[in-house]
């Protein structure tokens, strides 16, 4: 397993997103302090990628543009952005102050920067850009985290009640663990365990799930473990929030379906039916896998239903060639 197989930039952006107010909370709680939390954040992704197009800055990272209130009842943009990549960036610096630089110009609003830096290189930390003309100064500094300096902050982590910070220790193990499949399995039911010991209502574990999972990567036959450790953990507790990876899979393939387009959804609903089917039965015959393939986004999500009421794969296979033949059915009557 290596950082290739593992994907940051999504669940890190995805977070933000759901969590900001805890974001700025546990990163920034000076920041946070001053924000009129009680108006709602307005997420501004076509206006910073615009400015990222024009500044012409090559990579993208999980950047977030935010328009928040002060208390004082000034509108403020704040500006974050969350160094997602494996190694540290030359021009990371200048970058922040570009961006910071147009956005101001553009719009005359106060700027805010902030950066999360996830790298592992401890001696990696930018916060500062200028340079110096005949007397002419430009000095630019924002505020950074470091989120190596949490690895010896595990124990304050687990007692802070802040979602946030279980995104935190699931990026840490996430890295720590990037070659040990069999230690990540470990610590990824520990941090699914941790939301139900810390109390966490049923929609922040259901978030907070789905961004352990989406991190934390497994091969197959760990995740199959997994899972079923998951589902113990709920009849155990008696709390059935997030019921079953296969309910969760079978929700984001309709989101996906509708966000998508049709056949993109299409595609990426089979896809997760077929680990639907993986968590369930095992490993899925290719024969099955190539009926699964003709199916519409429809008989997909269908499917997805009677892939949890089916006692056995065999059971779920029996019904695709009906399936298929009324698809067939339909395509020559159009």
């Amino acid at each position: 397993m290596s950082t290739s197989y593992d994907d940051y930039d999504s669940p890190w952006k995805n977070a933000l997103e759901e969590y900001f107010e805890e974001f700025m909370a546990l990163f920034f709680p000076g920041a946070h302090a001053d924000i009129d939390w009680s108006r709602p954040v307005e997420f501004l992704d076509k206006e910073l990628q615009q400015v990222a197009i024009e500044a012409e800055t090559g990579r993208r990272y999980a950047d977030k543009l935010a328009k928040v209130w002060k208390k004082s009842g000034e509108i403020e943009w704040v500006l974050v952005h969350v160094e997602v990549q494996g190694q540290p960036e030359e021009q990371f610096d200048r970058r922040v102050y570009t961006y910071n630089h147009r956005l101001f110009d553009r719009d005359n609003l106060l700027v805010a920067s902030f950066a999360v830096l996830t790298d592992d290189n401890d001696g990696w930390r930018p916060g500062q850009f200028g340079y110096e003309l005949w007397g002419c100064k430009v000095n630019f500094e924002f505020p950074a985290v470091k989120l190596t300096d949490y690895r010896g902050r595990w124990t304050e982590l687990e007692a802070n009640d802040n979602p946030f910070a279980v995104v935190v220790m699931a990026h840490l193990k996430t890295r720590e663990t990037q070659h040990d499949p069999e230690h990540r399995h470990f610590w990824k039911f520990y941090l699914i365990r941790h939301l139900y010991d810390r109390g966490y209502g049923r929609q922040d574990v259901l978030n907070l799930f789905h961004f352990i999972d989406w991190m934390m990567r497994l091969p197959d036959d760990l995740d199959r473990q997994w899972i079923a450790q998951v589902e113990q953990l709920e009849a155990e507790r008696k709390m059935r929030y997030v019921t079953s990876v296969e309910r969760l899979a079978k929700q984001e393939g309709r989101e996906e379906g509708r966000e998508e387009g049709r056949e993109e959804g299409r595609e990426t609903a089979i896809r997760l039916l077929l680990r639907l089917l993986t968590h369930r039965f095992g490993d899925v015959p290719e024969s099955i896998q190539d009926h699964m393939r003709t199916l519409t986004l429809e008989q997909t999500e269908q499917f997805m239903d009677l892939a949890l009421s089916s006692q056995s794969l065999t059971e779920f296979a029996d019904q695709l060639p009906t399936a298929i033949d009324e698809t067939s059915a339909n395509h020559k009557s159009d």
